[in-house]
């Protein structure tokens, strides 16, 4: 056994948001020498609940394995339930708590590796090139791949979203310290959730928010969860929703 390839396995594995109570069950199954195995992740989030099944295959001429991809399963409080796969690679990876962010529906901001295509054969490749830019990522629930994932939209630099510049459009306390400031744009980047405190005539009101790149907002619930303060493009779309099933 490989015990270097374990390491850097279970390093991965880690550093790909499942933690490290998985490295003993890495290390006996590469013992086992399986040509692929899997592993399971399971956590919850609030009403929902995310199992995440993780993919390892043996190289065909060393005895090293590659974490491939992870699929995840997110099942909603509705008895619902959403699927992607994910692609573990040297770049570009989603962690696991992104992953439940983005099959939520929210949006998640990524510095990224230009990737260029090193196959041969017909075989596709893709590594990455050294250049590096910044996007924030978005399911498309409406389209997916020939695999039956949901393909992942970018919202680049140029289309104008600055998460700092629409923050500052609203009368969040948070904003008014520096380190809570900067742990607010941290976690909304990450595509979370997060709780924050309005100054409203005076008197404070808890909200969540979340980005909303592609309109160019931030989205607001109230503790009860129920969506407020809609942007206007958001309006629009959603009136002529209504019009549509009318």
């Amino acid at each position: 056994m490989n015990q270097k390839n374990v390491e850097y396995l279970a390093s991965q594995v880690k550093y790909s948001g499942f933690g490290d109570t998985h490295q003993a069950a890495l290390t006996e199954q590469i013992k086992n020498q399986k040509p692929v195995f899997t592993l399971e992740h399971q956590a919850v989030f609030g009403a929902d609940a995310a199992t995440a099944t993780l993919h390892f295959q043996k190289s065909k001429t060393t005895d090293n394995y590659f974490f491939n991809n992870y699929e995840l399963e997110l099942k909603k409080q509705d008895g619902s339930s959403l699927k992607q796969s994910f692609q573990i690679g040297y770049d570009n990876n989603i962690t696991f708590k992104e992953a439940v962010n983005l099959l939520s529906g929210r949006a998640v901001f990524k510095e990224l590796a230009k990737l260029i295509d090193t196959g041969d054969n017909g075989q596709k490749r893709l590594e990455p090139k050294g250049e590096k830019y910044q996007a924030w990522l978005q399911l498309d629930f409406t389209d997916t791949d020939t695999k039956g994932n949901f393909k992942l939209k970018p919202y680049y630099e140029n289309y104008g979203f600055n998460l700092d510049e629409i923050l500052a459009k609203y009368p969040i306390k948070e904003l008014g310290h520096p380190d809570a400031k900067t742990r607010l744009i941290e976690s909304l980047q990450k595509g979370n959730l997060q709780s924050v405190t309005f100054i409203m005539d005076g008197k404070e009101e808890r909200r969540f928010i979340e980005a909303a790149p592609r309109f160019k907002a931030i989205n607001q619930y109230d503790e009860n969860g129920i969506r407020t303060g809609f942007s206007r493009q958001q309006k629009e779309e959603q009136s002529q929703g209504k019009s549509q099933q009318q």
